[in-house]
């Protein structure tokens, strides 16, 4: 039976974020024909559709999990506000930057920043179908496990290294280098909220300290 509750919180949620990101690349760029625009548009949101789209069948626990964006941690909070600003500014920038004719990124920028955007959509895929637990705020959840194998077997925070290739390729597509500028506070961000996420659970989850343990590195191998 389908849960229309969830049903319709997950379509008002990709509905109200697809109207924002028009608001926040075409107002400022003062006209909807931004190639740019609806090239990351159209690289965002149907792979998020259709994985949502998935979870909705497939994992309905781990979808309102994912829709869940309430924090707890004050830390967190702060993370949020920060992570917010930076978008902003980062979307409004590359909508002026078109607008404008500020800078201009070679088409082979665009195109591997395209490619290297999608890849990381799929990782982060991938960390959503290993990591049932996965939830946007930083909590423990009920009867939550220690997932170590797969990607989580190679770097602890698999899904914030799939992050910061999305992140810093998403102005890249969006032909936006003052954007890209902004988007490099992301990884300091991550990384103060990863500080945050470890402490509550090793406090929280029974076998995180073991999992340190066996794997050393939080988001990128042989470096952090």
């Amino acid at each position: 039976m389908m849960d229309t509750k969830l049903f319709l919180q997950a379509l008002s949620k990709f509905l109200i974020g697809l109207i924002i990101i028009c608001i926040l690349l075409f107002v400022p760029a003062g006209t909807i024909y931004y190639p740019n625009g609806w090239l990351f548009i159209a690289l965002l949101f149907i792979p998020m559709f259709i994985a949502g789209t998935i979870m909705f069948i497939k994992a309905p626990d781990l979808l309102r999990r994912r829709l869940n964006a309430k924090e707890e941690e004050e830390e967190q909070k702060l993370v949020l506000l920060l992570s917010g600003i930076m978008f902003l500014l980062a979307f409004i920038l590359a909508g002026l930057n078109f607008r404008f004719g500020w800078f201009k990124l070679p088409t082979i920028a665009i195109i591997m920043a395209s490619i290297i955007f999608l890849i990381a959509y799929a990782m982060y895929a991938e960390v959503l179908r290993e990591n049932a637990y996965l939830s946007r705020t930083v909590e423990v959840s009920e009867n939550q496990k220690v997932v170590d194998t797969g990607l989580y077997g190679i770097v602890r925070h698999p899904m914030y290294t799939s992050t910061i290739f999305l992140f810093l390729s998403m102005p890249l597509v969006l032909d936006s280098i003052l954007s890209f500028i902004v988007m490099l506070v992301y990884p300091i961000i991550i990384i103060f909220r990863i500080s945050n996420e470890e402490e509550v659970l090793e406090k929280e989850l029974d076998g995180y300290k073991e999992y340190k343990e066996k794997v050393k590195y939080k988001l990128v191998p042989y470096l952090w």
